[in-house]
């Protein structure tokens, strides 16, 4: 018994030194020549469990090890610049928005990709918006359709809604919505800093203003106070405002995805990545706001990444962003849910079924880029304010507009 206790205790000590070795080691930075890259991206929770299998994937194809970072891209806005100012950077290959990569490749900030990706492995237009002075700066991932107003099929079998094909259907459904029990208000105003308000906006300009209009504002050669884009807020948005058809703005994913399928709220707009955030995706329908003119406009909105120019490993970061570009990356990627590809080769067969019915919602609409995020800069943030401003007060619709205006 004696030397069994000894033995017992012999390994006890030798597997604590073994594990107190192990984390030691893998607490210390990689040796000089090792392979890896870092990487700072958005997601976190559900979303990061659905994008770090991607990144398992490319480990194990090239042998490259990783770190990920999440950081939310409003932080990075401001942190970036001084990073780079001071030659310094976070990550090897940072998710941003096209605009940011844009500029600070003008900048001399971003390593050009040209070589590295090209329109090739991708579909027609997807690096438009990272492409300037005949380089391509950045690369496309996979994106999110904003399609419109996701329900629970079951909530709408169980109270006898249909969803709707008309303005005045639509109107009609929302006050059925108020006479249900446990109804709060008929749809969830996911916010954060004025996002993801500003895609709520941005549908109905480029249903009832059609993709023109989305165009124009987004190129700034239509104005915000022009009488054609005052009168879709007043005759649209704004009714639906003043009507308590929305909450007040919510934190969009937590709690506002609970309450959305708990049936506080039970329409909410919002992009394809809310399948990948509830428990039970085949449950979850979609619409978009019906009726709108003739040629009407749908948004796609891309992650987009970069490799800034103080990477602590570029050619690793290099191989991951043409590893992000490719069919089998996006691939892998879009079979977690949430997710539609901007490579080409991407089967259909590899989307969950409620994605691959979101992914049928582009037929016969133009393909839009996110109105603020292709502006950026102070304008993105002064849009995002304004709108919260007209969610607590839509009497202000005239100055709201001239206040965004100024900011383009």
């Amino acid at each position: 018994m004696i030397k069994l206790i000894i033995a017992i205790v012999a390994v006890l000590v030798v597997s604590n030194v073994v594990t107190g070795l192990a984390v030691y080691y893998a607490s210390l930075p990689p040796v000089s020549g090792a392979k890896v890259v870092t990487v700072v991206g958005p997601w976190a929770g559900n979303e990061k469990d659905a994008f770090l299998p991607v990144m398992d994937q490319f480990a194990r194809t090239t042998g490259i090890s990783y770190t990920f970072t999440t950081t939310r891209q409003e932080d990075l806005q401001t942190s970036l610049p001084n990073q780079f100012a001071a030659g310094q950077s976070p990550a090897d290959l940072i998710f941003m928005p096209s605009a940011f990569i844009k500029t600070y490749a003008g900048q001399g900030y971003v390593t050009s990709l040209t070589g590295t990706i090209g329109p090739s492995t991708y579909k027609p237009g997807a690096l438009d918006q990272v492409t300037a002075n005949s380089a391509i700066w950045g690369g496309a991932y996979t994106g999110k359709v904003k399609p419109g107003f996701w329900y629970r099929v079951s909530f709408f079998q169980a109270h006898g809604l249909t969803p709707p094909t008309t303005w005045s259907q639509f109107t009609t459904l929302l006050a059925s919505l108020k006479g249900i029990t446990g109804v709060k208000n008929p749809i969830i105003s996911g916010d954060g800093v004025g996002w993801p308000l500003s895609d709520v906006t941005e549908h109905f300009i480029a249903t009832y203003g059609g993709a023109s209009m989305h165009q124009a504002l987004t190129a700034k050669t239509l104005k915000w106070t022009d009488t054609s884009v005052h009168d879709l807020f007043a005759t649209y948005l704004v009714p639906t405002l003043q009507a308590g058809d929305w909450s007040e703005p919510i934190t969009w994913d937590s709690p506002g995805v609970n309450l959305f399928w708990n049936g506080t709220y039970p329409l909410y707009f919002m992009g394809s990545w809310i399948t990948g955030m509830v428990s039970d995706p085949s449950d979850l329908g979609v619409f978009s706001l019906p009726g709108g003119v003739a040629n009407q406009g749908i948004v796609f909105a891309a992650d987009y990444f970069f490799v800034p120019k103080f990477a602590a490993h570029p050619v690793e970061a290099k191989r991951l962003a043409a590893f992000f570009a490719s069919a089998a990356a996006q691939t892998t990627q879009v079979r977690q849910g949430g997710h539609i590809a901007t490579a080409a080769g991407v089967s259909i067969t590899a989307y969950p079924s409620v994605d691959a019915r979101v992914a049928g919602l582009l037929t016969g609409k133009t393909v839009l880029p996110d109105l603020d995020d292709t502006i950026g800069g102070t304008f993105q943030t002064t849009f995002w304010s304004q709108l919260q401003l007209l969610w607590s007060d839509p009497t202000k619709l005239d100055s709201v507009l001239s206040t965004i205006q100024a900011a383009t």
